[in-house]
């Protein structure tokens, strides 16, 4: 498995991902296609400025164009104040396959090693059994039950945080 930086030609991974009920059902649902290419654009460009790290998992580096899905590590405003967040998905005929879990782990090593981000939160959906499992194995703790917003709807997740630089379980 290998990371690379999103890219403008990455909107057909991005429909497929946050554009079909099955794939969002834990996020509010689908998301209309309209817009999706301008998300990508806007996605590359942080990428490329080293603003958030976004990330698609490529499972296997000797068919780089196929792509299995996305982990991505960024900051932003909270009612808290800033604070860094980790989310991942991954398509569901990669799932099972731990690509999700060694993926976020990669951007967290990266994180510890580079000092960056601080304390990262993660905000799986209750229900979502694999990602809040994926948050167990990696050292995450879990915080509370809390509600977020996502692209305007509102969410029941689970609240889980990890620093980097001495939570991280080992691989």
């Amino acid at each position: 498995m290998q990371l690379r930086d999103v890219v403008p030609d990455d909107v057909d991974a991005y429909v497929r991902m946050r554009c079909d009920p099955a794939m969002t059902a834990d996020l509010g649902g689908p998301l209309p296609r309209e817009g999706m290419a301008d998300k990508v654009r806007r996605d590359a460009r942080e990428a490329a400025a080293d603003a958030a790290w976004i990330k698609m998992i490529v499972p296997d580096p000797d068919a780089p164009d196929v792509v299995a899905g996305t982990v991505t590590l960024w900051s932003h405003d909270s009612e808290d104040g800033p604070v860094s967040e980790i989310g991942w998905m991954v398509l569901p005929e990669f799932q099972g396959r731990g690509l999700a879990k060694r993926g976020a782990r990669t951007l967290l090593e990266r994180a510890r090693d580079e000092d960056r981000w601080g304390v990262v939160h993660a905000f799986p959906a209750t229900g979502n059994g694999a990602s809040n499992g994926i948050c167990r194995s990696l050292g995450f703790r879990f915080v509370a039950e809390r509600e977020v917003t996502f692209a305007g709807r509102v969410l029941r997740s689970n609240h889980w945080a990890i620093d980097p630089r001495t939570d991280l379980a080992p691989a």
